[in-house]
């Protein structure tokens, strides 16, 4: 018995010396923030066609010059018109016919056509509906649709960072009070980005509805959002 109780008195020692447990957390959260278009992007441009290349090009050149000319005097800076595609392709006429083998007969070249485009950002939202109308009226006959903006989303974005945090921490903070311990240290922090705007509206035939008033246009609002992941320690020493 004095051999036992010399070793009783060491393991109780030693159980209440140990550390507490302790472990880690992670928590994600996601903050949002809405908030109305500042600009617009929109993409249109002239497509041509011609007996020959050169005279769908000139055509096509000629078009496009009044369209630009057409922008710039709506109000739209140099700088926020940019070709962003250009093309000369060949029209080929398929047949049924067959060579005397009994094969296929190539296509034939019957003309060319050339297509011409640019990207222009509209900074004045008022002014949209007009730019659209005058665009068709000068001749552009395709339109790619029309993409809205903020220019500078630096604060929004802020903003919904600081939302993901204060979500992602109510989170932890829940968990950790069910498991009956609480957060400590900050271990990890990292985000990805969230982007939720209406989709492009697909404007290719507006000649008919351009004639008399300017094309109609709603800018709705766009969503900005950030995911952040949040790793904490956690202390479990009041268990």
């Amino acid at each position: 018995m004095r051999h036992l109780a010399a070793i009783v008195p060491f393991a109780l020692l030693a159980t209440l010396s140990a550390p507490a447990l302790a472990g880690s957390i992670t928590i994600e959260g996601r903050g949002e923030v809405t908030a109305k278009p500042d600009m617009a992007q929109i993409n249109s441009g002239v497509t041509s066609q011609g007996a020959t290349a050169r005279e769908a090009l000139d055509a096509n050149s000629a078009a496009m010059a009044e369209l630009i000319a057409a922008l710039k005097e709506a109000g739209i800076e140099a700088r926020d018109i940019q070709t962003s595609g250009f093309s000369v392709n060949p029209n080929y006429v398929y047949s049924d016919a067959r060579d005397a083998n009994g094969y296929t007969l190539p296509p034939k070249i019957e003309g060319y056509q050339v297509a011409n485009s640019v990207t222009v950002n509209v900074r004045d939202l008022d002014a949209l509906g007009s730019i659209l109308d005058k665009s068709v009226t000068v001749g552009a006959n395709t339109i790619n649709g029309v993409t809205f903006a903020v220019a500078d989303p630096s604060d929004l974005y802020d903003e919904a960072r600081k939302a993901a945090f204060e979500d992602a921490r109510a989170k932890a903070e829940l968990y950790a009070t069910a498991a009956g311990g609480k957060l400590d240290e900050i271990e990890s922090i990292s985000e990805t980005l969230g982007f939720n705007a209406p989709q492009p509206v697909a404007m290719y035939s507006m000649r008919a509805e351009a004639q008399s008033a300017d094309v109609p246009v709603e800018g709705g609002e766009l969503t900005f959002a950030i995911n952040v992941n949040v790793q904490w320690e956690l202390d479990t020493a009041a268990n």
